[in-house]
């Protein structure tokens, strides 16, 4: 028994790389496709992008510094996704909590600077919460799909952090819109001459524990269950409402934090690109689809996605292909999960085969 268990799972282990592998190579093939009719070498291109970002100690590093926040926002994705609660609002908890978190930081003084770190990032954790509060009430009480409101959210809370950015909280002596640059006590500071910070160990240490929540924790079951059947998790004496807000809040505060940890570590104040094009929320929903919703997928694929970020830029110095490649490449990544995870939701391509053949696995066994 315990034998075939551990076939089953490394099966399953097996298919789930095969998931995660086949959009990304079918985006290399056609962006390698685009690359060759540029009249470039591919594979000199890709490994032009590969050994810069990870292959070499600078690269490494600031790899790793770039995926510390897709880390946490992969996380805040899976741990909702895991339970069929989407929450869409990631990338709005992320801004709300770098904002304020910087507004701490440039406050802050008298303080010592591991204090000052710790308020800065409670006060990103604390904002990250207390907006994904709005959605997780009205989801767990009022059954309001919490998918439209928190989209909705995130161009409210844009807006919002806006008007704060360009009125009360503004810098007037720059000549953008931008909040006051936080304290030095604030900052995370460069490790040797890379661009990596301690803020990344601590991305690391959230992946442990919420790796520990999710596969070894009665809040991990419970978090499955629900996933699986809310009906049956509320008749096994689970408080289904309760835990949707549980839930929602540790997602919130995983994208507060990742919000606070890039203020702290990268920018060092609030500007209306603080969290890039597209936004590290919406990266961190590609990363937690690439790796499956579980931590140890998720850790693998921001650090890659994170070296498709890095190494772009080494493209230009090299060949001449044009950075945007990538941009092309993780599109196309998008659109083949995005696929994916719509046919692990309705079964289409199944229920396409069946139309086209007329048959279904039920009618082929008995004819067997």
């Amino acid at each position: 028994m315990e034998t075939m268990n551990r076939k089953q799972k490394w099966a399953s282990f097996g298919r789930s790389l095969l998931s995660s592998l086949v959009p990304v190579i079918a985006a290399f093939i056609i962006g390698g496709i685009i690359i060759s009719l540029l009249g470039e070498n591919p594979f000199t291109t890709y490994w032009i992008l590969i050994s810069k970002s990870l292959f070499t100690v600078k690269g490494f590093a600031y790899t790793l510094h770039k995926a510390a926040p897709l880390i946490l926002t992969g996380l805040a994705i899976a741990v909702t996704f895991k339970a069929n609660i989407f929450n869409m609002g990631v990338e709005g908890q992320l801004l709300i909590g770098g904002f304020f978190a910087g507004i701490a930081g440039a406050s802050l003084t008298g303080t010592s600077p591991v204090v000052t770190k710790v308020i800065c990032m409670a006060v990103g954790m604390g904002c990250g919460v207390l907006f994904a509060l709005i959605p997780a009430v009205l989801k767990a009480y009022f059954r309001v799909n919490e998918m439209v409101v928190t989209l909705m959210l995130n161009y409210a809370m844009i807006k919002i952090l806006e008007f704060l950015a360009t009125g009360v909280f503004r810098d007037n002596g720059s000549g953008y819109v931008t909040t006051p640059t936080i304290q030095a006590g604030a900052m995370f500071r460069r490790l040797g001459g890379s661009k990596l910070t301690p803020f990344f160990f601590i991305s690391l240490i959230v992946f442990l524990i919420m790796y520990f929540v999710m596969n070894r924790s009665v809040l991990g079951y419970e978090i499955r269950a629900i996933g699986l059947n809310p009906v049956f998790a509320e008749a096994a004496s689970m408080k289904v409402r309760n835990k949707i807000i549980e839930i929602m809040v540790i997602s919130g505060a995983l994208s507060g934090l990742a919000g606070a940890g890039q203020m702290m570590s990268d920018q060092f104040k609030y500007t209306l690109t603080f969290s890039g094009t597209p936004g590290l929320g919406w990266d961190g929903m590609l990363v937690s689809l690439l790796g499956k919703h579980d931590p140890v997928g998720i850790l693998i694929a921001a650090i890659f996605y994170s070296a498709l970020k890095t190494g772009s830029d080494k493209i230009n110095f090299y060949t001449n292909v044009p950075k945007e490649i990538i941009a092309v490449i993780q599109s196309l990544i998008i659109l083949f999960l995005a696929v994916q995870f719509f046919d692990e939701k309705t079964n289409l391509f199944d229920s396409l085969k069946k139309k086209i053949t007329g048959r279904d696995e039920t009618t082929v066994k008995e004819e067997l």
